[in-house]
């Protein structure tokens, strides 16, 4: 008899879900007994895990990854991370385990409340009437992921997958199209704004984070000879960090955003939100003289932007069109743009600083790395220092939450074995999905995990220092990641010192992208701020500006 499960297994196979990440429990062992040969079952120690590790993987492949949950435990363990994945644009097609439906009416034990406990995070959820519906709503699924960029979430009892095929309704669409074309007006206008500036500048995001994107964005910059700004809080790199025009990392604080985007006349966001903030603060995002345009992919992104002209449109098409239709400025002279120092080497006997190991892995790591982070004391380092040189170079959590980094370098490197995977994390936040590392030694992931150990929440401690009290919590000095990681049998080593720290990564870096087996360098650092702000001068009136975000704009 051919079952519900059968058919689900079809459908899976027929939108490439053929790799699972799972945490299960007994509502969903009737799924996973003698799964077949062609699906691959990836365990991870907890849900935060399964999810990161998933997003990690779709967000590598740019395809929806297959997720599955344990009923109220899993997906409440998971609602974090399926914040993050929804942030973070990661297409998942997420199945979560219920009771058996036939005494569900009883509340048994492990029935759960489900349908509300994700919030508005999913892009759709859907509960089968009966079990035949099953299949036909995780392709839809498939197709919802696709399109809204998230999380979509089937909610299938324990005892559908038994259940007998026969009379199953029309399924979802085998392929789902969505028509790729450009507005020719929309770019003449778009056009006609950055041909009418004087000085216009262009603010990318993790939206333009493509090689067609990249590649029309700097034929743009280049006509125009304007620079080109990341935007606050950027996920991913939308734009050549490497690249002469590249001004650096925007402040989300207002008043030195405002400073930021004085000299220009026209602003134009592309792939990004408008202007993301964190804490608030009295005034505009830009003063009187400087206009806002935004060209998104995203409808919401367009409709909440305080702009004066928002497109909505498929980035890697209406960039090549728009650079081939403004203005050719090519000829004026480049804008002048500084580059920040690196540090000095530490003195003999001297601990080492956050900045000095970024500093280190910049000159070492292969353009074609890819770099996830979540570090929070010392992002702006990290961004002023250890530039994204290629699509997927960079990848941090949208939304904030701790926990994202070793779980979604893990499903990266597994997605895209074949380049060089590195996550540096902070000590305090390697500990909120430290059970990951356990995933990537069993399934032989061969990335890299650079530990920034300075034994407390260094950017908590900062903002209470800003905020003139002194923090109730503690620091953790006796806990050793080190040896959380040969727990979870992930091989780990502690470095102190430049020495060691450089022989480390001379001996690791040139071969990462062929490593086998997960390596935890746990870096002794001293806590201490951020590097002092760089001068960014340009030609012309362009003042000296700090283009990082100030600590308490990491919280």
């Amino acid at each position: 008899m051919r079952t519900v499960r059968d058919a689900a297994f079809d459908v899976l196979r027929l939108h490439g879900l053929t790799t699972l990440f799972a945490n299960p429990g007994s509502t969903e062992v009737a799924l996973l007994s003698d799964l077949p040969d062609d699906l691959d079952f990836v365990l991870a120690l907890h849900e935060g895990s399964v999810v990161g590790a998933a997003t990690g993987w779709a967000l590598a492949r740019s395809e929806p990854a297959l997720v599955l949950l344990h009923t109220t435990a899993g997906l409440g363990n998971a609602v974090g991370a399926l914040a993050t994945a929804r942030e973070n644009r990661a297409p998942l097609v997420v199945l979560v385990g219920q009771q058996d439906r036939r005494h569900l009416a009883q509340e048994p034990f492990l029935a759960g409340r489900l349908a509300g406990l994700a919030g508005d995070y999913p892009v759709r959820l859907e509960t089968p009437v009966r079990a035949q519906d099953v299949p036909g709503a995780i392709g839809r699924a498939a197709h919802a992921a696709r399109v809204g960029r998230g999380p979509a979430l089937v909610i299938v009892p324990m005892d559908d997958w038994a259940q007998p095929a026969d009379g199953l309704p029309v399924p979802a669409p085998s392929t789902l199209r969505q028509a790729t074309g450009v507005d020719t007006g929309a770019v003449r206008e778009v056009a006609a704004l950055l041909d009418a500036a004087a000085s216009p500048a262009l603010v990318v995001g993790a939206g333009a984070d493509d090689a067609v994107t990249w590649r029309a964005l700097t034929a743009l910059a280049e006509r125009l000879r304007c620079p080109v700004w990341q935007e606050p809080f950027g996920a991913r790199a939308g734009f050549p960090q490497d690249h002469p025009l590249f001004a650096g990392h925007l402040p989300a604080e207002r008043g030195r955003l405002r400073a930021a985007l004085a000299p220009y006349d026209l602003v134009l966001a592309v792939g990004a939100p408008v202007l993301r903030q964190n804490l608030y603060e009295d005034g505009p995002l830009a003063g009187d003289g400087t206009r806002l345009a935004v060209v998104t992919d995203d409808p919401a992104e367009a409709q909440r932007a305080p702009v004066e002209l928002a497109v909505v449109a498929p980035l890697p098409a209406f960039c090549g069109e728009l650079a081939a239709g403004v203005r050719d400025r090519s000829g004026a002279p480049m804008p002048v743009l500084g580059r920040p120092a690196a540090p000095r080497p530490p003195r003999e006997g001297e601990e080492l600083r956050a900045a000095q190991v970024l500093a280190a892995l910049a000159e070492r790591l292969p353009a074609h790395t890819v770099l996830v982070e979540e570090t929070p004391s010392s992002r702006p380092d990290l961004h002023a220092l250890v530039p994204a040189r290629q699509p997927l170079g960079f990848l941090s959590a949208a939304q904030g939450g701790l926990g994202f980094a070793l779980p979604a370098a893990i499903g990266i490197r597994m997605a895209v074995p074949e380049r060089p995977v590195v996550a540096v994390v902070g000590d305090g936040s390697s500990l909120y999905q430290i059970q990951s590392l356990w995933t990537a030694a069993h399934y032989g992931v061969g990335a890299l995990f650079v530990v920034l150990a300075n034994g407390r929440y260094a950017v908590m401690d900062q903002l209470a220092d800003r905020h003139g009290g002194k923090p109730p919590w503690p620091a953790f000095e006796e806990v050793s990641v080190c040896g959380l990681a040969r727990s979870l049998g992930c091989p780990a080593r502690r470095v102190t010192g430049r020495a060691a720290l450089l022989a480390e990564l001379d001996t690791l870096l040139p071969d990462l992208a062929h490593r086998t087996a997960p390596l935890l360098l746990e870096v002794a650092v001293r806590p201490d701020r951020p590097l002092a702000p760089d001068a960014r001068a340009a030609s012309g009136s362009r003042p000296a500006l700090d283009p990082r975000p100030a600590p308490e704009e990491l919280a």
